[in-house]
């Protein structure tokens, strides 16, 4: 295993990458379109171990914040299992190594050996990296893609703070964290044990390190590259400040940004990946995400991945804006000439926001028709390496950093809302962008109120079962968007409907209806949800007036709830007899051609025009 970023073994791999051996030997080439995949998110100790039940029980105990034994062959053991669902692409939570003496990193985001695979996923420990690099291969030889979640912003908790004597909260937790400092800190580095050694106080000068210890490959050893400030000012910029205690890198540094973004190339070459998710993307500093996505992609390029994927999280209260700088080429902080084209695309946060109170009946469908209007204005000047950024915006309608999973159960009626998950996934799988399906989400796991209680040991508790209710219906949905071009690639526009038949405009009301279509050359594709959870909808939908006649049918491609009723015929609506509040303000008054649909509560549909099936 390298424990340098210049030595000869770690340049074998890169070499090897960029020259194989043989043919067999070649990276797994990149897919032509990333919208021709959706994404299953898992995390990797919180999915599957094939010898051994989870070490806690009950395995979805909302307050266990260790080790439950996921392993990588656990996943591999599953990889049928996801391919059946119609998942194209893997995301891994992150698979390098943290620190054997913290207990509570079984989420990954702690790492502190940035060219090694976590031994602890590993069935044999030894042989971690080899069996990390067996499960992707395994994923390729199913047609799946694999994306690793990496971390540039910290490392774990590699050293203790000595204490200011006024800085009481540094001292009730022994130096794990410290207090807001406006310079540097001393610090004691850790040993493998994880005790803080007042003789560690610079990491260059400790002799004789400990693969389990301080952070590697060795070039990462030096103060300078650690921040050593304490958590973020209370007052200040939250982005500067370690993330409790896992300690922030200093990444405006040029010399650092060089080793990290050379021990991700290793990591691209060594696991054969085809993708990353780059945690805490907001945080770095020094222009770090378009120099790292455009080092990324032209690496990835020279040895053969001519689409290689990377896109970043961007979790804040102005996340639109924050996204738009840092995606593609014109980002609004890029004020140089250099035209590096940086991180392609951002977990798509603002729908997040936006669609799961749509889909729970809490917000107006309108709230997700002003987030795609605002859009179309904040990056109106964004280019990524793909074209328009936003179209390849990975999609998702709960995560394990949202602390509640997308479906409620509720104790008297368990399964009455369970219509709403499969209506928000069809609406998620039908939109722009990338869909991304979090684990468990197809067997009903509905935790909430903490870390742990969205991300439960999936094998201890409902398994793996292909029969059940939302493996299957997000089957049909998936093999929908699969078939349906439009779907992926399509124009997209919302829809006002009418229940009138004379006022059209999009919902302005909680519990009203989702209307959208995705138009690709001929073929129009038509949405139509209703949140509402009681009453049932009958509404006319405006449909493209160039791709239909008069008289047209559309068939039901998908509905969430059997027996469903297809729309009555296209119907011609005369210029001058009605109203129509359209998306961007102005009013209209027709021709239209319309579709009236019928929902039942909480039913979707996904329509297309019969003539063109």
């Amino acid at each position: 295993m390298p424990t340098s970023l210049f030595a000869p073994d770690f340049q074998t791999i890169l070499d090897q990458a960029v020259n194989p051996p043989n043919p067999a030997a070649a990276p797994f080439p990149s897919p032509e379109d990333w919208r021709d995949r959706w994404i299953y998110f898992l995390m990797l100790d919180r999915f599957n171990n094939p010898s051994s039940p989870p070490a806690h029980q009950p395995f979805d105990d909302p307050n266990f914040y260790g080790f439950q034994g996921g392993k990588f062959s656990g996943v591999q053991q599953q990889l049928a299992y996801i391919k059946q669902l119609g998942a194209g692409a893997i995301w891994l939570s992150p698979a390098l190594k943290n620190f054997i003496f913290d207990p509570n990193t079984y989420h990954g985001y702690g790492i502190h050996n940035f060219i090694a695979a976590e031994p602890r996923f590993a069935d044999n420990p030894a042989a971690a990296d080899n069996e990390l690099r067996a499960l992707v291969d395994a994923a390729h030889q199913q047609d799946l893609l694999v994306v690793f979640d990496i971390v540039l912003n910290h490392t774990g908790n590699a050293f203790a703070y000595q204490c200011d004597p006024a800085d009481q909260f540094c001292i009730s937790n022994q130096g794990a964290q410290a207090g807001f400092h406006a310079s540097p800190q001393p610090v004691q580095w850790r040993d493998q044990t994880g005790a803080a050694r007042q003789d560690f106080p610079d990491v260059a000068t400790i002799p004789n390190p400990s693969l389990d210890a301080l952070v590697w490959p060795s070039e990462l050893q030096q103060n300078q590259f650690f921040r050593r400030q304490g958590t973020p000012d209370g007052n200040g910029d939250d982005t500067i400040g370690d993330f409790s205690v896992l300690k922030q890198m200093m990444t405006a540094d040029p010399n650092l940004q060089r080793f990290l973004i050379r021990a991700y190339q290793y990591v691209i070459a060594r696991f054969d990946i085809d993708g990353f998710r780059i945690d805490t993307l907001r945080y770095l500093k020094g222009d770090l995400p378009r120099l790292f996505g455009n080092s990324m992609r032209e690496f990835a390029l020279s040895i053969g991945k001519k689409n290689f994927f990377t896109f970043g999280e961007v979790l804040d209260s102005n996340s639109e804006q924050d996204i738009a700088s840092f995606i593609g080429r014109n980002t609004l902080t890029n004020t140089d000439d250099s035209q590096l084209v940086g991180v392609d695309a951002a977990l798509d946060y603002p729908l997040f926001n936006n669609l799961k109170p749509v889909v729970k009946g809490f917000a107006a469908p309108s709230t997700v028709a002003g987030m795609y209007q605002n859009r179309k204005n904040v990056e109106a000047d964004v280019l990524s390496s793909h074209g328009d950024a936003t179209r390849f915006f990975v999609t998702f309608l709960d995560n394990h950093d949202m602390k509640e999973r997308i479906r409620y159960v509720d104790p008297t009626n368990p399964t009455e809302f369970d219509n709403q998950v499969t209506l928000g996934l069809a609406c998620l799988y039908s939109l722009p962008g990338i869909p991304c399906l979090y684990y468990g989400t197809e067997q009903g796991l509905h935790g909430a109120g903490s870390d742990p209680a969205v991300r439960e040991a999936l094998w201890g508790g409902p398994g793996f079962d292909e029969t059940s209710n939302f493996y299957q219906h997000i089957q049909q949905i998936a093999a929908v968007r699969a078939e349906e071009s439009a779907l992926r690639y399509g124009r997209f526009y919302f829809r006002p409907l009418s229940g009138d038949g004379v006022t059209f405009g999009v919902s302005g009301y909680p519990q009203g209806v989702v209307a959208f279509s995705r138009i690709l050359n001929d073929q129009e594709v038509v949405v139509a949800a209703n949140t509402n959870p009681t009453q049932a909808q009958q509404l006319d939908v405006i449909v493209e007036i160039v791709l239909s006649a008069g008289g047209d049918n559309f068939a039901v491609l998908y509905s969430n709830q059997a027996g469903a009723q297809a729309p009555l015929p296209v119907r011609v609506v005369p210029q001058g007899t009605v109203t129509v509040q359209e998306v961007d303000g102005s009013i209209g008054t027709g021709p239209l051609h319309v579709i009236r649909v019928n929902l039942r509560p909480m039913e979707v549909q996904i329509l297309r025009r019969a003539s063109s099936l």
